[in-house]
């Protein structure tokens, strides 16, 4: 079963607020998605603690 949360970051390209969903069925995880407004490409950091409780990052994907 596959439970996803909904998690807030900054895009590291225009700073503006977006939205993330995490599966918290991993401990962690890599990928690259799109900023939902300036659409440069990101990459999502995500890290589930033992509590199931999620912490994400992005950083740009040319770093």
């Amino acid at each position: 079963m596959s439970f996803q949360e909904e998690c807030f970051l900054d895009c590291p390209y225009c700073g503006e607020p977006i939205s993330v969903l995490v599966d918290c069925s991993l401990d962690q995880q890599t990928y690259v998605e799109d900023c939902q407004v300036c659409c440069q490409p990101m990459v999502i950091h995500a890290v589930v603690d033992e509590d199931g409780v999620p912490s994400v990052y992005a950083q740009r994907e040319d770093e």
